[in-house]
């Protein structure tokens, strides 16, 4: 049921963008791993596709076998897999005992942990031994304030070392780990760490960005009046470093203070809480999405060993801010012990070579990004193959939207004609990839190479039967280690079941619109609900509408994300109260108070009024609806809408062509 992958591996008529030679398909970790498990199993799998049915046909063997493989830190227990009466009652290692930040710490040594970069350029390095001793000084003061396994512990950072540290040292106790990044505004942060009720906050008193310093204390100050459960506040002096907040703790100084300590591990359960991220909030407030330590572990050293093919000693970037999960898969990158760069600020400051600047000079060997970043450096017919030494990239990662063909073939022609372009798809929902590359088969145009291993994945129509070459939903048919634990503060896991597992019985529902192509590969045409992408960051509607709707002149708003050049961008509709009209004046203030409030990539590209908005028959607007008459889809179940004919004053727009 997850091997329907259309046709032969090669179209007739086509060529590969790239094509890995025999000798650097037998040096990849997939053929070090398949020739483990043949020698352990009697296998007999000689490629990726009877790699990938091997793990699915025998899930525990394979998961067992990867265990051993990456070297995980712990006691792995007697049984790899143990199947439920559903997807959601699966266990993966029931009996292991393990700690996610001992696997990361492994190895103190000299080498080099993590790089830090900033749009000024380069802002220092640590190693390993250094890191271990950041993180065990840090972990002790924690310990002395009382916590424990299962207590929140959240972020409010930048991408830098210090979030690495924070994270380490809380999960190093046991402690529960969240974070976002400090362009959110008080609310999107309230919103989210208000739910889980951290007892230590880290922030920092200001980040850079596109040349400009953002100063947060205000924010910061307003945001601990409506976080009560807070009991301790570490400023971390990010611009300033004797920046300083009544009632906080100076980082540094605790650090120091702190003394050498010895480092120290809560080894706990496999399904361990370790993170908890952040739904983008369609429908309401962000739902808090549990992960557990050992599936998230797992999982990401899969992605990273074998579909990213990372070493010891690789040099890994992804361009990321703490509050998407590539945060948090570049984190476990600690693990292969790879190097881990880290770039704060814009990627386009103070020009659109930054980003190659900082890979030259950092010997990059996976490049991560956006499909937005590199579709940007074609728009602006930037050429970094021809000004930058790019010969050390073995891999350059795409994720967040969909790559165009367009876009495939920009990073061969502009970046690297050599590296594996590893295009990957999957989300915050399982911190991790259904679909991801192949370092040992060809790079067709705007194609996902491959399914991960250990997912089974597919591609289902309405009534949940399988579709080859033709676009459906993407699902996943059997379990996989980094299903999440839940939803916080969900009684009887009532929404985290509904979210994923109702619309299609014994399957997990992505959300997003994929089709199988004849390679094998996939291509994913879109988020199927109303999450939005601009930029390919996922972000809600409701986080807009709260401040859209703030403003008396505004009855009520919907917003959809518009398809546009190769890229989406955000449409707010609005209905105006009576006797108001969409001024330049009104529009500019909708804009900054999203800006402020929310994020910069919240805000919409085009404000229009229309009369009405679409509802159900309960009063709930149709996002969806909106947006298929917008891209000139039909609409589906027009007898569910209160006021189908509103719809007309959406259709057809001037100022949307």
């Amino acid at each position: 049921m997850c091997h329907r992958w259309g046709g032969a591996w090669y179209k007739p008529g086509m060529t590969p963008l790239w094509d890995p030679s025999a000798e650097r398909v037998a040096d990849t970790n997939i053929s070090r791993f398949m020739a483990a498990v043949n020698a352990r199993w009697d296998a007999g799998v000689s490629d990726y596709p009877g790699l990938h049915r091997f793990s699915i046909d025998h899930m525990g063997q394979f998961w067992d076998s990867f265990w051993d493989f990456a070297g995980m830190i712990g006691d792995k227990g007697a049984t790899a897999f143990v199947p439920g009466e559903t997807m959601m009652d699966a266990r993966f290692f029931p009996d292991a005992r393990l700690n996610y930040a001992e696997n990361l710490l492994r190895n103190p040594s000299d080498q080099v942990a993590v790089i830090d970069w900033t749009e000024e350029g380069p802002a220092g390095e640590i190693t390993r031994a250094e890191l271990a001793d950041r993180v065990a000084r840090l972990a002790s003061v924690l310990r002395s304030w009382g916590l424990e396994p299962g207590d929140r512990v959240a972020a409010w950072l930048p991408a830098s070392h210090q979030g690495f540290e924070a994270m380490l040292a809380a999960t190093s106790l046991g402690a529960t780990f969240t974070s976002t990044s400090p362009d959110f505004g008080v609310d999107g942060v309230v919103d989210r760490f208000g739910q889980v009720e951290p007892r230590v906050l880290l922030a920092v008193d200001a980040y850079r960005y596109n040349g400009r310093v953002h100063d947060v204390t205000e924010k910061l100050a307003a945001v601990l009046e409506r976080l009560p459960s807070i009991e301790h506040v570490i400023l971390v002096g990010y611009v300033d470093p004797d920046a300083s907040l009544p009632g906080a703790h100076s980082y540094e100084q605790l650090i120091a203070n702190a003394g050498p300590q010895p480092l120290r591990f809560e080894r706990l359960g496999f399904d361990h809480p370790l993170y908890v991220l952040y739904s983008s909030g369609t429908t309401g407030a962000p739902k808090c999405i549990v992960h557990r330590a050992g599936g998230v572990l797992i999982k990401h050293l899969e992605e990273q060993l074998l579909q990213s093919d990372i070493r010891a000693g690789d040099r890994v970037f992804y361009f990321t801010t703490t509050g998407w999960m590539m945060w948090n898969w570049l984190v476990s990158a600690l693990a292969t012990e790879a190097v881990t760069v880290l770039y704060d600020g814009s990627p386009f400051h103070p020009d659109g070579h930054v980003l190659f600047d900082m890979a030259e000079r950092t010997d990059l060997t996976l490049f991560g990004t956006s499909a937005k970043f590199i579709d940007a450096v074609a728009k602006a017919d930037l050429r970094p193959i021809d000004r930058y030494d790019l010969t050390s990239i073995r891999t350059v990662a795409s994720t967040g939207s969909p790559l165009s063909p367009a876009g495939f073939e920009a990073v061969y022609e502009r970046i690297s004609p050599t590296a594996h372009l590893a295009s990957i798809s999957g989300g915050t929902d399982l911190c991790g990839c259904l679909v991801a590359g192949d370092p040992t088969s060809p790079v067709w145009a705007g194609e996902i190479q491959r399914p991960v291993l250990g997912v089974a994945a597919d591609v289902f129509d309405d009534a949940g039967a399988t579709l080859t070459g033709e676009a459906g939903e993407l699902v996943c048919t059997s379990p996989f280690p980094s299903q999440p634990l839940g939803f916080w503060d969900d009684p009887g896991d009532e929404r985290y079941r509904a979210t994923y597992y109702e619309r299609f019985p014994g399957a997990w529902h992505q959300g997003d619109y994929a089709r199988w192509t004849d390679h094998g590969g996939m291509v994913i045409d879109g988020r199927s609900d109303a999450t939005l992408n601009p930029g390919g960051v996922r972000i809600g509607t409701a986080e807009i509408y709260r401040q859209v709707e703030s403003f008396p002149e505004v009855l009520e708003g919907l917003v959809i994300g518009q398809r546009w050049d190769d890229d989406t961008r955000i449409v707010l509709f609005v209905v105006l109260a009576e006797g108001a009209g969409l001024t330049e004046d009104l529009a500019d203030a909708i804009r900054r108070r999203v800006r402020e409030h929310t994020t910069p990539r919240h805000v919409p590209a085009r404000i229009l009024t229309v009369p009405a908005l679409p509802k159900t028959r309960s009063g709930k607007i149709v996002e969806l609806a909106v947006s298929d008459v917008v891209h000139g889809r039909p609409v589906k179940n027009l007898n569910a809408l209160d006021n189908p004919d509103a719809l007309a004053d959406f259709t057809d727009r001037p100022e949307l062509q």
